[in-house]
C-alpha cells in the first residue's frame, strides 16, 4: 500500500468543540449530506467519521491520510486476466508502472484498472461492432 500525503486540520475553537461533543454524546447516527443528497455510510466509514469528529470535539488537531492499494504481480496478473510473466515483461518495458519493495514488484490497483480500460478501448476501436466487455452479444 502507498501512503498518500495527509491533510492536517487544526483543533476546533473551545466553543465549537463543546457543541460538537454535546451533539456526539450517546449518538452513532451520523448523516452525511453531499449537495443536498443524504448518504448512509457503511459502518466502518461511519466509525472513522465519528472518531474524527470526537477528536475534533476534544480540541485535538486531526490528520487524515489515505492508502492506495498495492498488488503483487500475481494479484495484478490474475485481475487483468494475463500471465504473471507477461505482466512482469510489461512492467520491464514501462507499459505498466511498478514500485519495488526490496526486490518485490508492487503495482497500484488504479494502474491495472487504467490498463484494462485502455485494452477495452483498443478492442472497441478495432471492432466497433463487438460487444464491450461484460455486455452480452446481440443486444443493442
Amino acid at each position: 500500500m502507498a501512503l498518500r500525503a495527509p491533510r492536517i486540520t487544526p483543533g476546533l475553537p473551545a466553543g465549537d468543540a463543546r457543541n460538537l461533543a454535546r451533539s456526539l454524546q450517546d449518538s452513532n447516527d451520523i448523516t452525511v449530506f453531499v449537495d443536498g443528497t443524504v448518504h448512509r455510510l457503511p459502518a466502518t466509514a461511519r466509525d472513522a467519521v465519528v472518531d474524527m469528529l470526537q477528536r475534533l470535539s476534544r480540541g485535538d488537531a486531526v490528520s487524515v491520510s489515505s492508502v492506495e492499494e498495492m498488488l503483487t504481480t500475481s494479484q495484478a496478473a490474475e485481475l487483468a486476466g494475463i500471465s504473471h510473466t507477461y505482466l512482469r515483461n510489461m512492467t520491464d518495458r514501462g507499459e505498466i508502472p511498478v514500485e519495488y519493495r526490496g526486490s518485490h514488484r508492487r503495482i497500484r490497483l488504479s494502474d491495472i484498472m487504467a490498463w484494462l480500460e485502455t485494452q477495452k478501448a483498443r478492442k472497441k476501436a478495432a471492432d466497433p461492432a463487438a460487444p464491450a466487455a461484460g455486455e452480452p452479444a446481440g443486444q443493442e
